[in-house]
């Protein structure tokens, strides 16, 4: 039998297409077009940057024509439309109609879009190829005026190398052609027509083939088509919906999934778009959402908002739609969620970091729009540590939202609901849309795929769908939330409810209370070259947060010790910059040069500024600038400035031994041979050699990196295929006591330098690199003869341990992991610890020995160049640091990292003057920050964790009144009964002396109260 499925699905698309849709509309009038190219900043650079819109309603407008080009690459453009209402046109429902020249092939974020104005500046609504109409607000003449901030980002999301992600190098020839601008008639009738056909046809296709209802529809469908008048659409119209409303109103089988539809935009805060651009996205997105609730057409929509930055952004660029914004969250339209500054990646930033995304986000929606949030929101993250359950649990978080996983690319994470269990034992009630997407429309096809797709199925009965366009923001549109109406309660569909998404982990935790739980992190199959791309917004990161922890300390301690003002709003704004710059595409190198040059850029700027904070704290203590001495080591740039600090530590002098270098302190005996590389690193302490027969360490290698797609984003594994050792060296040479070794490859150089401490058990190892690759990964390999299935790599306030086999498919995809300040690994008895200042992109893998047993091979990522969307990403010179430890339990490995990238750490702790000793001191577990509260009190506020993942003990003493202890969650808050917290960490407290219990990886958030530095001397 001849399948009529194919016809009827070209004829419902067809009619749509060419007769329906273009049937919604009339044309009544062209409007009349003016138009202002900003330039404000005559030279290139900044030519076309957005202006107030003061500025631009009083500017000079000269006339326009449709058909003409306008926008040079990330310009802004103003317009000014004009016209008049018919006297015949003045009762008819009446819209706007704009095109800017949109691409159709591309989003709706990633191309021009615009901001529609009246002429007193308050905004109306936003414009893209999605959501191109606007109302009609005429005054008591018809008179029509309206002002479009039209801004012409290039399309830079197709991929491949584009000089279009600079305004630098982007070029200054037009983008886009103005197509129209028209006054239009609305038939309410056609739209709801098509709309009709959209949600029926759609559930049809979703339908089995053989089965009744989907012969059903067809046949309704058939008719509804046969009442059409191809010529007269808007008169047959009526009576096509008529045939339709029964198929529309048989509702759903009570058993139907329940699909909670939460309107959102996901705007990235940076990425194929610059920081600026983003700010305007916002208030883009927010003001159609206004639109939407005001306009009294769609009393069921809610929309939230994540990101307290860009709430932050609005109240400042916006202030007229952000005093709306308030009023529709106030209303219980418009949903603070998230908790977070930013949508953060999940895996690089520190631990601290991480705390003061939740504290500094959650404490601005509470202080600026009365709102408490208590979940996560991070759809779009490139996977996700599993230190966050606790973190979340401590801020005060009920429940954790993500989507990513979906995009694995080899096993398929085995549920939609459950508990997540993270490092330290804690849970949090998690949930990952089976949608598979964080940008639906509410098709019929989404539906049915959420509906399909729920691994949950016969326990739970309850989804999440976040819908509306994102990305490039834009969010839910009318036609989506037509779409939702018309699939609330419909035979075959999943039942829809536009939701708080508070209310639908209420119903998910009620009915799937005994949901399973996966422990550990949440690893994305996917993306893995953002461990490494962009090197130095990676560096600079690192620099960031290290400082932050010593001016946070430093100025602590003198405010206590020496009444020094605390910098509250200085050290606030530094860190919301830098939870800004950790941003899901900014930190892990995924968006465009411009990004970059700027980031990178006020990093630095943010740099100079944290070291006058110090400088000042130490000051008032009595000091000057700091003196690096007691604190850093030989070789370790002093805050990544690239200049080693040398003479502060004394280090062995080599020894020739033939062709070969030696480096022996009594502790580690060191051989390096011609080519540079190590090859013979014995612990005279164990009489144990670290590098396996015939391996050479301190090797660097270099891999074709050129991914199946996503160039900055993934490495996929076939670079192993591929590889070229770096064995020759141009030069090694002895300077004092650093052994340098130099090389090339094609035009990148490489300097690598190598030296042993006159006392310890650390051999230091520095590189720098003029890196001239592209689609290249370079590798630093150690060999070392440990057999182990496992590595330890350090995560935020702990580590994670993961197997170096490839059992089974979940381990074969780890091929590459990261890690932040430590690598170790190790035998029962015997350990070695990798400690680094700027390496997050590592792989462990055990070898076969020809002679039985196994060794195994750390390698950390270094650097490679990715072309898309960056096409010089990476050029230029780098350098990092890393210290090889043989014999570090992960004590051991914690500690050296710590002190690696916090050179200020024992002089914060020593508090000042050395007669008067620390101001604090912690044993048995590692103090991550000393701040005063934010709330202004001077209460002094300490955090501490457990780093070893073994219970403890721990014995916190100081020069303060200890015995006024209070422990407190992430935000400083007493707990309350809604506290996550099952025992308190505090066991005892004294006047000099606190004893805690921790469990393992437990973090403790402790504070003091003012005055009791003071309290404890007078006693």
């Amino acid at each position: 039998m001849h399948d009529h499925r194919p016809i009827l699905n070209k004829r419902v698309a067809r009619h749509l297409g060419e007769r329906i849709i273009p049937a919604i509309s009339r044309v009544v009038a062209p409007l009349t077009i003016e138009h202002w190219e900003v330039t404000d900043a005559p030279a290139a650079p900044g030519q076309g940057d957005p202006v107030d819109h003061q500025t631009a309603l009083a500017a000079t407008y000269t006339p326009f024509q449709t058909g003409t080009p306008w926008g040079p690459a990330w310009g802004t453009t103003w317009f000014r439309l004009t016209g008049a209402v018919p006297t015949e046109a003045a009762d008819l429902p009446l819209e706007l109609e704009i095109d800017l020249g949109w691409d159709r092939g591309a989003g709706p974020g990633f191309q021009a879009e615009g901001l529609a104005l009246r002429p007193d500046g308050s905004v109306i609504k936003a414009l893209n190829p999605r959501n191109a109409w606007l109302p009609v607000e005429a005054d008591d003449q018809g008179r029509i005026e309206v002002y479009i901030e039209a801004a012409a980002n290039p399309i830079v999301s197709r991929q491949g190398p584009t000089e279009l992600g600079d305004v630098l190098t982007a070029g200054r020839d037009p983008r886009y052609v103005f197509a129209r601008a028209d006054l239009v008639e609305v038939r309410a009738e056609v739209r709801a027509l098509a709309a009709d056909l959209a949600t029926l046809s759609g559930l049809a296709a979703t339908l089995p083939e053989d089965s009744g209802h989907r012969a059903g529809l067809d046949i309704t469908l058939d008719r509804a088509i046969d009442q059409l008048d191809p010529n007269d659409i808007p008169g047959t119209a009526a009576a096509a919906r008529a045939d339709l409303a029964e198929a529309l109103a048989t509702p759903a089988h009570p058993s139907a999934h329940r699909a909670y539809a939460v309107g959102h935009a996901h705007i990235d805060s940076a990425w194929l778009w610059p920081l600026r651009e983003t700010r305007r996205k916002v208030a883009r997105t927010v003001a159609n959402q206004l639109q939407l609730i005001e306009s009294g057409d769609h009393p069921e929509h809610l929309f939230v908002l994540p990101a307290a930055q860009h709430a932050a952004w609005l109240a400042e660029d916006q202030p007229e739609l952000f005093a709306r914004l308030k009023e529709q969250v106030a209303a219980g339209r418009i949903i603070p969620v998230g908790g977070m500054w930013v949508e953060s990646d999940a895996n690089l930033p520190g631990g601290e970091a991480f705390v003061r995304q939740l504290v500094e986000g959650t404490s601005w929606f509470d202080e600026h729009l009365g709102k408490r949030c208590r979940g996560v929101w991070l759809p779009d993250s490139f996977g996700y540590a599993a230190a966050l359950p606790q973190l979340a649990k401590l801020a005060g978080m009920d429940w954790f939202l993500t989507q990513k996983i979906s995009w694995n690319q080899i096993n398929d994470f085995p549920h939609h609901t459950f508990w997540w269990e993270g490092i330290d034992g804690s849970r949090i009630f998690t949930h990952f849309p089976p949608v598979d997407t964080y940008n639906a429309t509410l098709a019929p096809a989404e539906l049915h795929h959420a509906a399909t797709n729920f691994r949950d199925k016969g326990r739970a009965q309850s989804s999440l769908v976040p819908y509306g366009y994102g990305d490039g923001g834009g969010g839910p549109t009318r036609e989506m939330i037509e779409q939702a109406r018309r699939s609330a309660d419909l035979a075959g569909s999943p039942q829809i409810r536009i939701a708080d998404p508070d209310d639908f982990f209420a119903q998910a935790m009620a009915e799937y209370a005994d949901a399973p739980t996966w422990v550990g992190e949440l690893y994305l199959e996917l993306h893995r070259g953002t461990f490494t791309s962009q090197v130095e917004v990676k560096r600079t990161n690192r620099i960031s947060e290290s400082l932050l922890h010593s001016a946070e300390a430093w100025s602590a301690i003198a405010a206590i010790r020496a009444g020094h003002p605390y910098p509250y709003e200085e050290l606030q704004r530094i860190w919301r910059d830098v939870l800004l710059f950790q941003f899901h595409d900014i930190l892990p190198g995924s968006s465009i040069a411009w990004v970059y040059r700027e980031v990178v850029a006020r990093a630095e700027q943010l740099h100079r500024d944290l070291r006058d904070i110090i400088d000042q704290a130490q000051r008032a203590l009595g000091g000057g600038w700091f003196n690096p001495a007691p604190y850093a080591r030989a070789g370790i740039p002093a805050y990544g400035s690239g200049t080693p600090d040398a003479g502060f530590d004394q280090h062995v002098t080599p020894q020739r031994d033939g062709s070969d270098l030696l480096l022996d302190n009594g502790t580690l005996r060191v051989r390096i041979d011609a080519r540079g590389l190590v090859t013979s690193l014995v612990d005279l302490r164990a009489g144990r050699e670290l590098i396996p027969a015939g391996e050479a360490g301190n090797l660097l290698q270099l891999h074709h990196d050129f991914p199946n797609a996503w160039d900055a984003w993934d490495i996929d594994e076939a670079h192993r295929h591929t590889v070229i050792d770096l064995n020759d060296a141009d030069q090694v040479e002895v300077d004092g006591t650093t052994i340098r070794v130099r090389r090339h490859h094609g035009d990148s150089a490489f300097v690598q330098e190598l030296r042993l401490p006159t006392s310890g058990d650390e051999l230091e190892l520095d590189l720098q690199i003029d890196w001239q690759q592209q689609d290249t990964l370079c590798k630093l390999a150690f060999p070392l003869d440990v057999h182990t299935d496992h590595a330890r790599f350090e995560v935020q306030f702990g580590h994670l341990t993961r197997p170096t086999h490839t059992n089974t498919s979940w381990d074969h995809a780890r091929f590459e992991v990261n890690a932040h300040r430590f690598v170790h690994l190790g035998e029962p008895d015997y350990q070695v610890a990798i400690a680094n200042t700027g390496s997050y992109g590592w792989d462990v893998r055990r070898c076969a020995k020809p002679t039985g047993g196994t060794y195994s091979v750390v390698r950390a990522s270094v650097v490679r160049g990715p072309r898309y969307p960056d096409p010089r990403a990476d050029q230029g010179v780098h350098r990092w640091n890393w210290r090889l430890a043989p014999g570090r339990d992960v004590a051991g490995a914690a500690e050296l990292g710590h002190h690696l990238n916090l050179p200020l750490e024992q002089a914060a702790g020593a508090g000042g003057a050395a007669d008067e000793g620390p101001l604090v001191r912690l044993d048995g577990a590692v103090l991550e920050t000393i701040k005063l509260a934010r709330d202004r009190s001077g209460d002094l506020v300490l955090r501490l964790y457990e780093a070893t993942g073994n219970r403890r003990s721990a014995v916190l003493t100081g020069d303060l009144a200890l015995d006024q202890v209070r422990e407190v969650d992430l935000l400083e808050h007493d707990f309350d009964d809604r506290s996550p917290l099952v025992t308190a960490a505090v066991v005892t407290a004294s006047a000099d002396r606190i004893e805690l219990d921790l469990r393992p990886f437990q973090v403790v958030t402790l504070r003091i109260p003012a005055g009791a530095a003071a309290a404890r001397r007078r006693s």
